[in-house]
């Protein structure tokens, strides 16, 4: 039986190490701010909304939600954004996304400030992990996956690394994330050629495919490290992208669904957020 790589202690331990940098800030007269732009009433932003206030207060981070209306205009969005571009006070921004279809989403990445950009969506921030620069923030969803392995002793050096997916959001940042690591990655798509021949050969596989249990047992190997990204609904339960069941008996160590890197992400988010008003205060 596979090892459970379970998120809540990894996450514990992010936030024990963004709550001891509270104390430094505090005597400087700074409290870390997340301010969180949402547009419209979706559920399943208003449910990452509640969950990322809850880590924020636990931490000792402020939070400034700001709730525009669906029907926003472009202009008024981005007046939002360079106003909390201007504001001192608040260290990070978080924009849900997807927006609305009548706002342009990748002009809305622009205009927020890299340095305030806790989440990794705009190209500053992507920019410094794919040059490694340090500057700017990895995806939060991403980094969750490398704090998995850092804090169960996953050594990456070396290792054959796959990632299925592509994204900006994950696949892409989680493969240089691991090159960072010293691992040698392959990247794998919808358009591979004979995917399990791949994946099999991995010791580390990230699933980011967006599609549930689509990695089953030909695609998996005995003593893999498996990270699952996937977050799926099937009849009202929430699975992965890896099929838990063929899995669990073959790989060595798998992230469950729920209870995995969800678990972590909130808590990479809040440490990004006392590390910009770090940043911004030196």
């Amino acid at each position: 039986m596979a090892t459970l790589l379970k998120g809540a202690a990894v996450a514990d331990a992010i936030n024990e190490r963004s709550k001891a940098d509270i104390p430094a800030l505090a005597e400087r007269g700074i409290t870390p701010t997340l301010a969180m732009v949402r547009v419209g009433s979706r559920g399943d932003d208003i449910a990452y909304e509640n969950g990322a206030s809850k880590r924020c207060d636990k931490v000792g981070v402020k939070v400034k939600s700001i709730v525009l209306p669906e029907d926003v205009t472009q202009s008024g969005l981005l007046e939002t954004i360079e106003d909390l571009n201007r504001d001192r006070l608040v260290h990070g921004v978080l924009i849900f996304m997807p927006l609305p279809k009548h706002l342009d989403g990748e002009a809305v990445r622009r205009a927020l400030l890299p340095e305030k950009d806790v989440d990794g969506i705009t190209s500053g921030s992507l920019a410094g992990v794919f040059t490694g620069s340090g500057e700017g923030f990895a995806p939060c969803t991403a980094q969750a996956c490398i704090e998995i392995l850092d804090y169960y002793g996953v050594d990456c050096r070396g290792k054959r690394a796959v990632v299925v997916g592509r994204s900006l959001v994950v696949g892409k940042p989680a493969a240089m994330l691991l090159m960072a690591k010293n691992a040698t990655v392959t990247t794998c798509h919808t358009k591979t050629v004979d995917m399990p021949s791949i994946t099999k050969n991995a010791e580390i596989l990230i699933a980011a495919a967006g599609k549930a249990n689509a990695l089953g047992a030909e695609y998996l190997s005995r003593g893999q490290t498996v990270i699952d990204v996937g977050i799926n609904f099937i009849d009202g339960k929430m699975c992965g992208d890896v099929d838990f069941a063929a899995a669990e008996p073959v790989v060595g160590a798998i992230t469950p669904v729920p209870g995995g890197v969800g678990t972590v992400t909130t808590s990479v988010l809040v440490s990004h957020v006392v590390e910009a008003a770090n940043r911004q205060n030196i």
